[in-house]
């Protein structure tokens, strides 16, 4: 019987020191972890922003599947919160600030316990890759959350592996909708023509997008300097594709509304007639721009269709990446003159 209660006697004593040290330990925490995703910020941003994106890449639901998440009427930007439950109990978030495309700042809450603060920032590289940290920290830790932490081996080895998977998810789900896109070629369509500023020449065919884009900057500055009225979107007008030599010739051209007589004398006014032609429609990263070209020739001869011999075969940036980050939201247009 003496011999039971010296146990008791030394299990209460350990129990007292086990409590003291808990209570001893420090009342704060952070843990942060950073990965370097190959994507604008804006993409990026644009999925954590929306707390309806979350549980895909969820580390937390992928661990405990059985998790209900509750999503609430606003999941979007300041105001924007959920909540779910699972094993460990109920928790909620909510967004409390934001700054666009660079940083989001959160509160996380677990039961009736002081909420937690969660911060993610966003910071583009030079070689237009985005460095995500995701950050937690508390300055309030309820004594369980320290006792919990400590039989874990530490908040960061308790938190950080979670938040490790997290962004390794997320990075995985950002690089595969920026792949996504569709080819739809919309069939015979009446091209209403117009007038236009260009300037025309050519480039190898390994250079030649490169060489589209600095020439449309040309026709852009100078429509802006001039403050010209434009038309519509700009576009390409192939002239020769010459696989022999391996080399395009293509006019970069901005529409206007009237003719313009220009003072430059690499700028210079062109004016399309009507015409009919195949459209197509590519909706996505202009990679896939040749496999969009070849789906509309292949068009014409399953539908008794002949090109014009030198009529007009234009590329028509409907938005490009001023507009969205994400290249699967750029919209191209392919006209190819019948007869």
């Amino acid at each position: 019987m003496k011999f039971l209660k010296y146990i008791i006697f030394l299990l209460l004593i350990a129990f007292i020191g086990l409590a003291i040290y808990i209570a001893v330990q420090p009342n704060s925490f952070e843990v942060k972890r950073t990965r370097t995703f190959e994507a604008p910020a804006q993409v990026i941003y644009n999925n954590v922003i929306d707390f309806k994106n979350w549980e895909a890449w969820s580390s937390w639901v992928e661990r405990d599947p059985e998790t209900v998440v509750t999503l609430s009427e606003q999941t979007k930007s300041v105001g924007g919160s959920f909540s779910w439950v699972d094993t460990d109990g109920k928790g909620s978030m909510k967004t409390v600030a934001t700054v666009e495309n660079e940083s989001i700042d959160q509160e996380l809450q677990f039961g009736d316990f002081e909420p937690s603060k969660v911060n993610w920032s966003f910071n583009e590289t030079a070689d237009g890759k985005t460095e995500v940290i995701w950050k937690m920290n508390s300055e309030n830790v309820p004594f369980m959350f320290k006792a919990y932490a400590i039989f874990s081996g530490g908040f960061d080895n308790m938190i950080g592996p979670d938040f490790e998977r997290g962004l390794e998810k997320l990075d995985s789900i950002i690089v595969k909708s920026m792949k996504v896109y569709s080819i739809k070629v919309d069939g015979i369509t009446q091209h209403g023509g117009g007038f236009y500023l260009y300037n025309t020449t050519s480039a190898k065919m390994d250079s030649f997008e490169s060489v589209i884009k600095d020439k449309l900057l040309e026709v852009n500055n100078y429509v802006q300097k001039n403050n010209i009225t434009t038309a519509g979107s700009p576009f390409v007008y192939y002239h020769k594709w010459d696989e022999v030599n391996n080399t395009v010739m293509f006019s970069s051209c901005i529409p206007t509304t009237a003719q313009v007589i220009t003072s430059d004398n690499n700028i210079l006014t062109g004016q399309l007639e009507p015409f009919k032609a195949i459209k197509t429609t590519l909706k996505g990263n202009c990679s896939y721009l040749k496999e969009a070209w070849e789906a509309t020739v292949q068009y014409a001869p399953k539908n008794k269709l002949e090109f014009t011999e030198l009529g007009p075969m234009l590329e028509v940036y409907v938005t490009d990446q001023s507009q969205t980050a994400n290249p699967a939201n750029l919209i191209t247009e392919i006209y190819i003159a019948i007869k």
